[in-house]
């Protein structure tokens, strides 16, 4: 059975994000190496909580963090054949889980990363969440209101990006259509869309000067799908090139969801703060075994469950 990890994106953080793996050996490093670049140890920042683990720089090293920490301790749990799938900052963690990068190197990416957004976005921008309309109709009003379709959750769920002040419109307009929920989400950037393009062309030269590695020795038992579209990554500068371009193009989460079922996953285990993807991936994939690794108490608990998935194959 091949199983499906998905790299969660922002917006989950937590002060219990790493407790299933804080004293895991095989995840120190990660811990260690990322303690530099946010000024404390993640563990200890994740364990304080606050509004400071939602900062655009500090929650995508925190997303990376944590997908790199699971995933170093699972990795030999499951020798069975895997698809990595990434949303968002996910993307970039995905191809650390792959081997593609060092832990080091996936986490000063993701400063970087965060740090040309920051740069690019002006005050004043953000997204918006809307689930009920179709998708012929979201993108028509996504257009009336000079926003941007930034990620396509599903066929009747959109995230949109642009000014404020059109999203609170869009969303005003969207709840008068009909939509089940439209809502100007708590983030200030706006990923995903033409407004970040300087933001690409920055990270897209960030990953020409990264050292890549060779390709992982789990060879073909692992397949490596673009956050972007879907699509398996066979050629590194192709898929290197949509994980910068992601930055200021729209996210077909949705095809990647498709990607998964189409290798053949029959379960799906989210890596990263929170359960959002998860949650997807079960109305996508209805007959899935589907969790989060903030769905188990115990790292054992996560553990007997990959066996069982593996056995099941």
């Amino acid at each position: 059975m091949s199983l499906a990890v998905l790299l969660s994106g922002q917006g989950g953080q937590n002060p219990a994000m790493f407790d299933l793996v804080a004293d895991h050996p095989a995840a120190q490093d990660i811990f260690a190496a990322a303690t530099p670049l946010l000024g404390a140890d993640p563990r200890d920042l994740a364990r304080t909580g606050g509004p400071a683990l939602h900062g655009n720089r500090t929650g995508q090293i925190l997303c990376c963090v944590a997908a790199l920490a699971a995933w170093s301790v699972l990795r030999e749990r499951y020798p069975g054949r895997v698809v990595l799938a990434g949303y968002s900052i996910g993307d970039l963690a995905a191809w650390g889980c792959a081997g593609r990068f060092s832990p080091a190197s996936i986490l000063h990416l993701a400063a970087a990363r965060a740090e040309a957004m920051d740069e690019a976005s002006g005050p004043g921008y953000g997204l918006a969440g809307l689930r009920g309309l179709s998708r012929a109709r979201v993108t028509a009003l996504v257009e009336e209101h000079s926003c941007h379709l930034a990620i396509l959750n599903a066929a009747d769920s959109v995230v949109a990006g642009g000014a404020v002040a059109d999203l609170e419109s869009l969303c005003a307009r969207a709840l008068a259509s009909g939509a089940a929920r439209a809502v100007v989400l708590p983030v200030h950037t706006p990923s995903h869309t033409p407004l970040l393009a300087a933001a690409s062309a920055r990270f897209r030269a960030e990953l020409a000067r990264a050292e890549m590695l060779p390709p992982s020795r789990l060879g073909p038992s692992l397949r490596l799908l673009s956050g972007l579209d879907g699509a398996p990554v066979f050629d590194a500068a192709k898929g290197l090139d949509k994980l910068a371009s992601a930055i200021s193009r729209t996210i077909d989460w949705a095809a990647c969801l498709d990607g998964i079922r189409e290798a053949g996953a029959r379960a799906v285990l989210e890596l990263g703060p929170g359960h959002a993807l998860a949650t997807m991936a079960r109305d996508a994939m209805p007959d899935a075994a589907v969790h989060a690794v903030a769905d188990f108490r115990s790292l054992s608990g996560l553990t007997d469950w990959l066996a069982a998935q593996e056995g099941a194959g």
